[in-house]
Formats: C-alpha cells, structure tokens, sequence
C-alpha cells in the first residue's frame, strides 16, 4: 500500500489554497475568446475549455465522488468527456478529438467549475476524512500542471494563426550584459536525491535513495539564443554528425531547421523572429534557448564538445537535482515562474558565482531516461496511475519553467516528454565529467 501524502495545513487553509488556484486557471483563460478556448492546434496540446473541465472533473470524480454524501454527478456526459486516461475510472473521449467538442460551452465548463467549487469547500468546512485532504492537494498539484499546459497550448494555438494574435501585451525584454560560459564543479561522491520526505511530492520522486556520481561540472548558465544561433549558422541542423538516429529522421521528416517559434523575418539566413505570448519578437541572444526537443539539446550538446575540445554532454538527473538542492529556497524564490508574468525566458538578472537560472525560465533535459527509483511504488487506487505508467521511452526534465506557478516546483520535482516534444518551456544547460585532480582543493 502507498497512500497519498497528507498535506502539511489545515482544512482551512487548504479551503483557501483551493480558492487561490482555482482563481488562477479562471485568469489565465481570462485574455482569451471563446473561440481562442475551443482550439485544439494538434493531438498533444487540449483546448482551453478541456483544461479548465478536466481539472474540475478530477475534483468531481476523485475527491467528491467518493466523500461527498449523495454524491450526484455534475452531468452524466462529463465523466467521458473530461477523463484524460484514468483507465480505472472508465471510458475516456479521443485526445486528439477534444477541439471537437463544441458543446458543452465555455459558460457552462465555467458553471461546472463553480458548481464543484462550492461542493468541495462545503466538505472541507465540513468533518470529514483525512483522505479528501490529500486528495485536494494532489486536485490542486494536479491544476497547476494544467495551468503551465494550458499556457504552452494557448502559445502554440496562437502561432498557428497566420494574424500573429498576442495573449498578453505590454512586455519589453530589459538589456543585460552577456555571462560568459564557466563550469561549476561538483567532488560527486555517494549522494542523497528524491524528497526528502517533508510536504507534498508525486510518487515518482521517491523513494529517496542514495546514487554514486563520479566528480562532474554543471553549467553556471543555460544555453542562450545566442549560443543557439552560433548552431545554426555553423549547419548543426544538416550535419548528421551531431544527432542520434532517431533524432537525424525525425528533423528530416518534420524539416526541422531551428528551434519551434523561431521564423525567418527576411531574405538572409541570420534573419530570424521568434513567436512569444507577447506576439513576435526578435531573438535576443542573452535570453536561454527554449522550445527544443530532447534531440535537439542532446545534437547542440555534440556540437559543442567538438567546437570546445571538452567532454561537453547534457547533465543526468541526479547530478542536476545534486547541484540544484543547495540554497534551493533563495534559488526557487528568485526564479522567472508564471507570477512575473514575463511568459518567456529572461537573460540574467545579475551574474553570480555558482550555477545560475536553476528554476524557473526553461525547464531543462537531462540524459536520464524516466524510469522507476529504486523500490517505487504508485499510489493505490486510480490515481496511482498519475505518473507510473508512463516511465517508458521519455526523457527527464528538471527545474521548472517561466510557465510554471513558484509553489509547485522543488529540487526533486521530476517532469518528463517525448524524446521529439519541443512545444513546452524546454531548455538546456551543459555538464561535463572532470577528474578529481580539476577540482580545487
């Protein structure tokens, strides 16, 4: 048996936890049209208006369902409608259908939120079960991955669109000084990774266990825009030297040249836009490339070992959460998440010692296949199928993103894509092994 972790507050607080985020979706949605919340622009992103009905059904479905007296669904329909792959909860509509889903209306997905809002708060007000605790928290962890997808999807709708719409205006990026690339090194050594233990995690960072990491260094900064363009232009993109095979077919059949979002804005080969929440902008080369696939960070990785002499590669997991647990409060509380409002990666705000830009702005591919921690096991019940299931043919990413709400990312925090996945907030920094004898005493 593996329960779910009891949240660390009390019923009133959580009660207004839950207001908080439930608020949010409500605002994040608020820029856009009813026919902007319909869209669906590819089988992998969900329109809108199933986001904001799907976190409400898991509300409805894992929490109410099963605590609430005289339980009576919200619609007969929407258990169907809004499962996304609970297999033990039933019958689930086609993903790649969702945007045909006219009916029911955004006013009445927004009457389903309010409607299972007040039902939930009536049964945290009310005595109950430590179990609908925990499930609340894990509806609310469970929402606020759906705000960073309903963003990225948004984006991604949003390109398609030959008008160029902006989901948010008013955005200028500020000029910095450029950071000059350098390695921060790590002594390595038998280590602790996976949660600790205190406050909420998802059963796929634990057990926490101890790994052997030989020494190794970490980038102090990610790979920039300008790091990318200097790719670009030297042909990373036609040279098969860099990519695996899998990724080398890949960019051939989709005819991948640069990075997704990146446009060409006139007649030479260096003219090149790129497509933000805020509409089209230029490429600033101090701000962390983003929207690269698995493939793509793991060739550029290649072909920066080469043009260095180094043995340059993509960190695994272990050693970036190693690198990213020391003075991780100060880091997260300093990161570019969703409440700057910036929606885009930053240049640096200020050049320090040390690895910088671990949370927030891009999340960021390791060389670590998801996979099981030694002695995992899922949660019971249906939603012990949140994250076990799929630890196959997917890659790690860690520190979260300029899309990601500050309070739902941790050292340990383990999100995982598609090798060929590149509408997220995806970025990179490099790693590299050393010998004891580079490390300062």
């Amino acid at each position: 048996m593996n329960p779910l972790p009891r949240p660390a507050t009390s019923p009133s607080a959580l009660a207004g936890r839950y207001l908080r985020v439930r608020s949010r979706s409500r605002a994040l949605a608020a820029p856009l049209s009813e026919a902007d919340c319909q869209v669906q622009s590819m089988p992998d992103a969900s329109p809108v208006k199933w986001h904001l009905a799907h976190v409400t059904w898991f509300f409805e479905t894992m929490v109410l369902e099963r605590h609430e007296r005289a339980f009576k669904p919200h619609h007969p329909h929407f258990r169907v409608l809004y499962n996304s792959y609970y297999q033990q909860v039933g019958a689930q509509h086609p993903r790649p259908q969702r945007g045909l889903v006219s009916r029911p209306s955004l006013a009445e997905v927004m009457a389903y939120r309010a409607a299972v809002d007040d039902r939930v708060l009536a049964l945290l007000h009310a005595p109950h079960a430590a179990e609908v605790d925990a499930l609340v928290e894990l509806g609310l962890q469970h929402e606020q991955q759906h705000q960073e997808l309903l963003l990225t999807d948004v984006k991604h709708m949003l390109s398609c669109n030959p008008v160029e719409p902006v989901y948010q205006g008013g955005w200028r990026l500020a000029p910095v000084a450029p950071a000059a690339h350098g390695w921060v090194p790590f002594d390595g050594g038998t280590v602790e990774i996976g949660h600790p233990g205190d406050g909420f995690a998802f059963d796929n960072e634990g057990p926490r266990h101890s790994v052997l990491l030989r020494p190794y260094a970490i980038g102090n900064r990610l790979v920039t825009h300008g790091d990318w363009l200097a790719f670009v232009r030297d042909g990373g993109y036609a040279d098969p030297r860099w990519w695996l095979a899998a990724g080398w077919d890949w960019r051939a059949q989709q005819r991948v040249e640069a990075p997704l979002y990146w446009r060409r804005s006139g007649d030479g080969r260096d003219d090149w836009q790129v497509f933000t929440l805020h509409g089209p902008a230029p490429i600033d080369p101090h701000t962390p490339i983003v929207h690269v696939s698995y493939f793509e960070a793991d060739a550029y990785a290649r072909w920066a070992a080469e043009q260095w002499g180094e043995p340059v590669r993509l960190p695994t997991e272990a050693e970036w959460e190693h690198a990213a647990a020391q003075d991780a409060g100060a880091r997260i509380a300093g990161g570019n998440f969703v409440e700057t409002e910036a929606l885009h990666p930053m240049p640096l705000p200020r050049i320090e010692s040390g690895a910088m830009q671990l949370f927030g702005d891009v999340w960021e591919w390791t060389s670590s296949s998801y996979a099981a921690y030694p002695g995992f096991r899922a949660w019971d019940g249906a939603v012990g199928e949140y994250n076990g299931k799929f630890m196959v043919n997917q890659y790690v990413l860690r520190g979260g993103s300029c899309a990601t709400p500050r309070d739902h990312i941790r050292p340990s925090y383990r999100n995982f894509f598609a090798t060929d996945a590149r509408w997220q907030f995806s970025g990179l920094r490099l790693a590299r092994d050393l010998d004891r004898a580079m490390i300062a005493p």
